[in-house]
């Protein structure tokens, strides 16, 4: 970490204020937040005087970020908060594309097919739309197009 990288720092957090200031002109990072771009460099130009700081009051030449024990933790820090939120949106997308493949359907059945799917779910304790979700869950198709239903407990 050098004094020039704390003042390239300075200057693209001022750039970057400007820009959140300036909403009729295009920013230069098309489709990001200019404020929270802003909030970035400030947070990046707070750490890189925080570490110049500390080369300069330990006599450091370069900087290790061994030898530093906040900017380790930080790091170990944002390392988790990282991971668990890559892990949340993994969970988040695989949610989604199962939510593609859901269906929810109305369907009015005849009066006779109604009864029979009401008895059903009384007998098993369940609702008439978990038990229709049962048996298409169930539902075989054989090699002659014919639909047919296994016996199967209802849960």
């Amino acid at each position: 970490m050098t004094t020039a990288q704390v003042a390239e720092a300075a200057v693209r957090e001022r750039e970057t204020q400007e820009e959140s200031q300036a909403p009729a002109r295009e920013p230069e990072w098309a489709g990001a937040d200019p404020e929270e771009l802003a909030e970035l460099w400030a947070a990046r130009h707070h750490e890189w005087r925080r570490v110049q700081a500390l080369m300069e009051t330990s006599g450091w030449k370069t900087y290790e970020p061994e030898q530093d024990a906040e900017g380790s933790a930080r790091a170990r820090e944002r390392e988790t908060q990282r991971t668990a939120f890559i892990a949340s949106q993994t969970a988040h997308q695989e949610r989604l594309r199962e939510a593609k493949d859901e269906l929810r359907a109305e369907a009015w059945l005849s009066a006779p097919a109604g009864r029979r799917i009401r008895a059903l779910a009384a007998r098993a304790r369940l609702t008439p739309d978990q038990i229709v979700a049962q048996l298409a869950e169930h539902a075989v198709v054989g090699e002659d197009s014919t639909v047919s239903v296994p016996a199967f407990t209802p849960r």
